[in-house]
């Protein structure tokens, strides 16, 4: 069985379709939370969920860490975060932490202190997995349910 492992999830583009909200960038630069609350989900989120249950009963962690607007204001960002945090709740994402850090943040800088064996970045964002220094990257512009239901049937290998 897996012992601290992580799967560390983006949201804008990696689960939640941000950039499929018709006219996204202006309320964003407007400061208007409207597309992180109706952004729909990227994946089926029963299946996507059940896949990380299955996960979470061989030990992994689910983490997301996501950035938040560019250039915002501290309200702002303040409201992103709750509006994103309800989001998660709303569609039932199993996580175990999330963290909402200030555009740009490294995201390997976020869960670096904590002792995982393997950390795997699930993001859209080809810089964010270049500068991913702690174990696995997958690119979230394709489909992640495959990677995830291989990595149930590797534990369930590794279990019997």
């Amino acid at each position: 069985m897996s012992k601290n492992k992580a799967l560390v999830f983006d949201m804008d583009g990696t689960i939640a379709n941000l950039y499929g909200v018709d006219n996204w960038l202006e309320d964003l630069r407007a400061e208007n939370v409207r597309p992180y609350e109706i952004a729909k989900p990227m994946y089926d989120m029963v299946e996507l969920n059940t896949i990380l249950e299955m996960l979470k009963g061989f030990g992994y962690k689910v983490i997301v860490t996501s950035w938040l607007a560019n250039g915002s204001s501290d309200n702002y960002k303040a409201e992103v975060a709750r509006v994103k945090r309800e989001w998660l709740a709303r569609y039932e994402f199993p996580f175990d932490e999330a963290y909402m850090v200030d555009y740009g943040t490294p995201k390997e800088e976020v869960t670096r202190a904590e002792k995982f064996i393997e950390q795997i970045l699930f993001d859209d964002n080809e810089d964010v997995r270049n500068g991913w220094d702690l174990g696995r990257t997958i690119d979230a512009n394709k489909s992640i349910i495959d990677f995830l239901i291989d990595l149930v049937a590797r534990e369930i290998m590794n279990y019997t």
